[in-house]
């Protein structure tokens, strides 16, 4: 038999915009009014993919845990399909904040957020323009868009040209977009072709689900023009940020300049790959370094120990 688990995990949805976001509430067990954590992916992901892992160690801790998936993308709303927009990705965000403000069986004034990747550079973005919350985590942070080009290379960043001019006509006639993959081998055109981006990737994924590798092309040059680490010397509040020493995908130099800038920063370092934050001993130790900075901060009480 599998041991009960100090929470209950309830399906949600809540509005954004013109659509619905759908998320899992997790909901720690024998603790009033808990503090609550807003969880979000990066490029193209969906909370399936290892956001449930990091959202019941804080529920176990004693936080609620909010992990949602972005409009456009795996079971929530929006038309077209796998449109990567950082506009509305961010009002899914202010629509996440604004629904855990609005229930009444967690703490209202104590709401933190937290990214991963592209997400990761949301969370600094959403934590610069809302300082009535309480603290943020950066992981792995997305922060500056020319250096995740730079880091792509000029030529795989060049053969993206023809798709992306079909898919800006495709958005011009009305018709379905012209896709991008997401993560694919070295050399390849993709949004990301690191050595470890498509296997980490797939690693994500529990078993027998899918994700569609591919997003609308006219992101390129929306993701080339974001430098959400700007936003950095603007959070008032808490914000970790816990970064890899040998990123592929979202250089570590960049970032580190990025968070020095934070007034209340904390910066954690780690000798893993972007990838290996979701499993193994490193998810453990980031897990670990997370909750101990959400429960300080949120000043969380553990949940409560099942029979």
């Amino acid at each position: 038999m599998t041991a009960p688990q100090p929470f209950t995990r309830h399906d949600i949805t809540f509005p954004s915009n013109d659509s619905t976001c759908a998320g899992w509430l997790y909901l720690p067990t024998g603790v009033t009014s808990p503090p609550v954590v807003i969880l979000g992916h990066g490029l193209g992901a969906t909370r399936e993919m290892r956001l449930d892992a990091f959202a019941e160690r804080f529920a176990q801790a004693g936080i609620a845990a909010l992990a949602f998936t972005y409009r456009h993308f795996g079971d929530s709303g929006g038309h077209p399909r796998q449109l990567l927009s950082i506009k509305r990705q961010l009002a899914d965000w202010d629509a996440a904040i604004a629904y855990v403000k609005a229930r009444r069986d967690v703490d209202r004034a104590r709401v933190a957020v937290w990214g991963s990747s592209f997400g990761g550079g949301h969370a600094i973005t959403v934590a610069s323009r809302h300082p009535e919350l309480r603290a943020a985590v950066a992981q792995c942070p997305f922060t500056d868009g020319l250096a995740s080009a730079l880091a792509l290379g000029p030529v795989a960043s060049l053969r993206m040209t023809p798709v992306l001019a079909r898919d800006l006509a495709t958005r011009v006639r009305g018709r379905a977009p012209a896709m991008v993959p997401i993560a694919a081998a070295p050399g390849s055109p993709a949004l990301m072709n690191a050595p470890d981006a498509l296997p980490g990737y797939e690693a994500l994924l529990p078993a027998g689900k899918t994700f569609r590798n591919e997003v609308a092309a006219r992101v390129i040059p929306t993701i080339a023009a974001y430098r959400p680490g700007r936003a950095a010397k603007k959070v008032a509040i808490p914000i970790l940020f816990c970064v890899s020493n040998t990123d592929s995908v979202t250089p570590p130099a960049q970032t580190l300049r990025y968070a020095r800038t934070a007034p209340r920063g904390e910066i954690k370092r780690y000798d893993a790959g972007h990838f290996d934050f979701y499993t193994g001993e490193t998810f453990e130790e980031l897990v670990g370094d997370q909750t101990e900075f959400l429960a300080r901060q949120l000043q969380a009480a553990p949940a409560a120990p099942t029979p």
